[in-house]
């Protein structure tokens, strides 16, 4: 797929699964290809929730399957250029962006749970998953991914004291449910939370003990909603720089101009060396 046309986007804004079930011949040229990509979202964020989502068909794949696949290593050579920046001129404060994509999976009615971790300027982990249980309510399934996030949050406090970074405030998580914000500082139990009595208390003390501070962030302005669901290109071209990827100077040449020179290379070794029979006879 060198030569494919490129997409703005890896995956449509609104996927349909079911229109060609088409089991395919050999499961395993889908597993490779989704395993590789697997290994690109270690530098490509705007990647997790795609791969993630293709990750979740690999005991049987279909047709449509991958298609989709395809549409990621064409959006992917579209922006081949981009990677992650960091910077140094920033300061040493944690915070994390939470949002959940409530019943999300058309065909278990889960939610998706995203996440990213910020030090200063500098976007230093980041996560798309589902969830493991079906959630009643959209309050639900944004508290369970608060609850992630803030173990997340815990986890990295912890390596930066080992590392002896002092942080000067406590982990801010940002949200754009407002009911779950609530939650979080009213001491009273809710009939609506009491299914996710463990989620509720773990941020609940968090919060109490001042170890954690949650603040409203409009959905316009959520970084987590990329690791939710696709979104469009505008929101993409938005989220992109937020997230610390940026187009990046590579050194080393296309793949089809490595190949042109390679093949340059071995005519002008392969002419030497007929030249040096011919000097020798």
């Amino acid at each position: 797929m060198v030569d494919c046309k490129p997409m703005s986007t890896p995956l449509e804004a609104k996927t349909k699964i079911g229109s060609n079930d088409t089991p395919l011949d050999d499961p395993s040229y889908f597993r490779g290809l989704v395993g590789a990509l697997q290994y690109l979202t270690l530098t490509r964020p705007d990647l997790s929730y795609c791969v993630n989502y293709v990750s979740q068909f690999m005991h049987s794949p279909t047709i449509i399957h991958l298609k989709m696949v395809r549409r990621i290593l064409r959006y992917v050579k579209g922006t081949i250029n981009v990677g992650l920046h960091f910077t140094s001129n920033t300061t040493l404060d944690l915070f994390a962006f939470s949002d959940a994509d409530w019943a999300g999976c058309p065909t278990t009615r889960r939610s998706t749970t995203g996440y990213c971790t910020f030090l200063g300027g500098n976007i230093i982990s980041w996560c798309a998953k589902k969830q493991h249980t079906v959630s009643r309510s959209s309050t639900e399934a944004e508290y369970r991914a608060m609850a992630n996030t803030a173990a997340e949050l815990t986890w990295l406090t912890f390596l930066l004291k080992d590392l002896h970074v002092p942080l000067a405030s406590p982990p801010i998580l940002y949200c754009d449910n407002i009911s779950s914000l609530h939650m979080t500082i009213n001491p009273v139990f809710h009939a609506r939370s009491k299914h996710i009595e463990l989620d509720y208390h773990f941020v609940r003390e968090r919060v109490a003990l001042g170890l954690l501070a949650t603040h409203y962030i409009p959905t316009n302005d959520q970084v987590a909603d990329l690791f939710t669901k696709p979104v469009s290109k505008s929101a993409l071209v938005h989220f992109q720089p937020k997230l610390c990827l940026q187009p990046r100077p590579r050194l080393r040449e296309g793949i089809s101009s490595m190949q042109l020179s390679l093949d340059s290379s071995y005519d002008t070794c392969c002419t030497e060396k007929e030249k040096g029979k011919t000097a020798a006879k």
